[in-house]
């Protein structure tokens, strides 16, 4: 029984999900009160009646200065708030599969997922309202329905994806056919598009191949920016949402598993699993696949009109590019939400391309942010009472340099007569002889600096056509001959990967130095990848643990393990070791210089419970404790690493603590081909 949703201040509801447990109890709760006759009031009313006192109890509890962040009812649902900028989050679970930081992980994701759709219009609440809540109503639940559907892939991958379980990229172990993708993505794929006059004025900056969620081959341009290890993720969850992963349908037969390795012949002995009740075991959870994610099965329920339940959810179209907005780092600085194109090629059932391109007029995105960062750092300025200190030349420099910018906006034929009065009346106010000067009376002034820019950001890129009506994307035949390209290349390896996609690394090749390990993931926090042993459990695919109740053991013991890790983390907690039954847990965290040098522990800072979720996805929290750590250590690079294992308990805990340092510096050996 889950829900979330979006409001504004005013209690409008801006997005809701429900699945269909929540969404019967509440048609049950309010369809009860109408007449007879009269059917069941819109769905979208009655959740607006059900959370409306919650929202203006938040609402006046923030202007008081004592708001809440959960709360517990009496039928334990649990409720979860979260405000960014003007809208407030609310995510609901009662049926305890989910604890009150699973719902803040939701609520975080849930705003990245918007931030990349929407770019730096989430900066402004007016103008992601018109987005969210468009006026036309088809436009509208369409669009709720593609941001439901990302919700829910996002979910499976968290329930089912180690990847996704530790918020890192994990990659394919094959370094001869790795170099090899990345030579033809170099030199053919994108070296052909970017020369090619039917781009449409685009560059295409980074080239990737995704085999369900893990990383065949990445390729960045020499002009791009690194793509970071959020936006990365991101991607493959819309990549996912596009063409979602049904690995029984996908993947080869389990006979050709043998051939997986690479380097030669695997044999391993896979027990019988336990005789289990197939009714329960079957009967969890709906496979994902070709059939509608939101599926309402009860034929009695009447919605009104404007109800999600109405409108059918188009495949989505191959040739239609997705504008995306992402993280570019440069020289000057860093620029989030920058405009990309999104182009999302299947070449078989599994195997995506992923291309991502430049938009052209790019520049202009750059300029907006410095413009909108300028007005966002005066205005705490002013309301930290500092109004006198800046009255200095950075804002005179900005007042040049937005003069220029609305000229350029002029000459491209960019509708800005509105910032231009905004702007106009700012100055009058700032810099004139006989105006207030940089005191809190400018405060209003910075905010509707701020809102024009993102008006024009809005006008730039999120309209349907951009400066001068350029037309912004690769024909589709240049679109079908990249398809056909990487076909080509990967014809008589496309079997291969989606065995070694399940298959990726086998526990048989660690058991000879590591005897009693049971399971592992390490994760390197500073380039954002992972190594884990498969951990599929499905009808046709099996770990070495097979597919009985040892494996869906293990598997819920990981999760619940990275859940335990992330808590006491939170608490200032590097290292952990518990022991659970007939299984020992062990987690470490530690840095290394690139050298490989451990360096000497450091205490972490100590988080708040409600603070932003530990992971690289919705916040990156490992970035922020690379640069606290790395204060200790000018000029030297520092990175940072993760390891998870599951021992027997058998084994005795010096071997357990010996058994983790060997395999730590034993998965990062240099022979590994680095791949982002």
């Amino acid at each position: 029984m889950k829900c979330l949703l979006i409001a504004s201040e005013s209690a409008e509801m801006l997005f809701y999900w429900t699945d269909l447990e929540f969404q019967q109890n509440i048609q049950k709760q309010y369809g009860a009160s109408q007449e007879e006759g009269h059917g069941f009031p819109a769905f979208e009313d009655s959740i607006s009646t059900l959370f409306a006192p919650i929202i203006i109890s938040f609402s006046t509890m923030v202007t008081e200065a004592d708001s809440y962040t959960s709360f517990t009812t009496e039928n334990n649902h649990i409720y979860v708030l979260h405000q960014f900028d003007e809208c407030l989050y609310i995510a609901v679970n009662g049926d305890g599969e989910e604890k009150e930081e699973d719902l803040r992980r939701k609520i975080y994701v849930m705003n990245k997922m918007i931030e990349v759709l929407f770019g730096m219009v989430t900066l402004s609440g007016n103008l992601l309202r018109k987005e969210l809540r468009a006026r036309d109503t088809e436009q509208r639940l369409r669009l709720w329905k593609h941001l439901q559907s990302l919700l829910e892939t996002y979910s499976h991958l968290r329930e089912n994806d180690q990847s996704f379980l530790v918020e890192a990229v994990e990659r394919l172990i094959h370094p001869t056919l790795c170099e090899q993708c990345i030579e033809f993505l170099e030199r053919r794929l994108v070296q052909q598009i970017n020369s090619s006059v039917e781009r449409g004025g685009e560059e295409v900056l980074h080239a990737f191949i995704l085999v369900h969620t893990k990383l065949l081959a990445f390729y960045s341009s020499r002009n791009a920016s690194i793509l970071s290890t959020s936006d990365l993720l991101a991607l493959i969850i819309m990549a996912q949402n596009m063409y979602p992963s049904n690995v029984d349908v996908d993947d080869p037969s389990p006979e050709d598993i043998d051939s997986t390795s690479g380097s030669g012949h695997e044999s391993f002995y896979t027990p019988e699993p336990s005789p289990t009740d197939k009714d329960s075991s079957s009967s969890e959870k709906p496979v994902r696949g070709s059939t509608p994610v939101f599926e309402f099965v009860d034929p009695d329920i009447q919605m009104a009109e404007d109800s999600l339940s109405t409108l059918e959810v188009y495949p989505p179209d191959p040739a239609t590019p997705h504008k995306v907005f992402l993280e570019v780092s440069q020289k000057d600085g860093l620029y989030p939400m920058m405009p990309h194109s999104m182009y999302c090629l299947k070449l078989w059932p599994g195997i995506t391309l992923v291309l991502l391109t430049k938009f052209p007029h790019s520049g202009v995105a750059m300029s907006v942010y410095t413009f909108w960062e300028a007005f966002a750092k005066l205005e705490k300025r002013l309301n930290e009472g500092q109004g006198g200190s800046t009255r200095g030349q950075p804002m005179h420099e900005v007042r040049s340099k937005l003069d220029k910018f609305l000229k350029t906006l002029a000459l491209n034929g960019i509708q800005s007569s509105q910032l231009q009065n905004v702007w106009t009346e700012f100055k009058n106010r700032a810099f004139s002889r006989g105006g207030p000067g940089f005191s809190r009376d400018l405060i209003p002034w910075c905010k509707n600096m701020k809102t024009q820019l993102c008006g024009i950001y809005r006008q730039c890129f999120l309209s349907d056509s951009g400066p001068d009506d350029t037309p912004r994307r690769l024909s589709p035949g240049l679109r079908e001959r990249a398809q056909t390209m990487v076909q080509e290349q990967l014809m008589d390896w496309k079997d291969f990967l989606l065995v070694k996609s399940k298959r990726n690394i086998t526990m048989v090749s660690y058991l000879e130095d590591f005897p009693g390990l049971v399971h592992f993931i390490c994760v390197d926090r500073s380039s954002g990848q992972m190594i884990a042993p498969s951990l599929s459990i499905t009808e046709r695919t099996t770990s070495e643990l097979g597919k009985g109740p040892v494996a869906q053991y293990i598997k819920n013991k990981m999760w619940s393990l990275v859940s335990t890790t992330r808590h006491y983390l939170q608490k200032g907690y590097s290292t952990l070791t518990l022991r659970d039954g007939d299984f020992y847990f062990c987690y470490f965290l530690w840095f290394e210089n690139e050298t490989g040098f451990k360096l000497e522990a450091k205490d972490i800072p100590i988080m708040p419970d409600d603070s932003a979720p530990i992971g690289m996805l919705a916040q990156n929290y490992y970035r922020k404790l690379l640069r606290y750590y790395s204060k200790n250590h000018p000029g030297e690079t520092v990175k940072c690493y993760e390891l998870l294992t599951v021992h027997l308990g058998v084994i005795p805990t010096e071997i357990i603590l010996q058994h983790c340092r060997q395999l730590a510096s034993k998965l990062w050996e240099p022979s590994r081909n680095p791949l982002l």
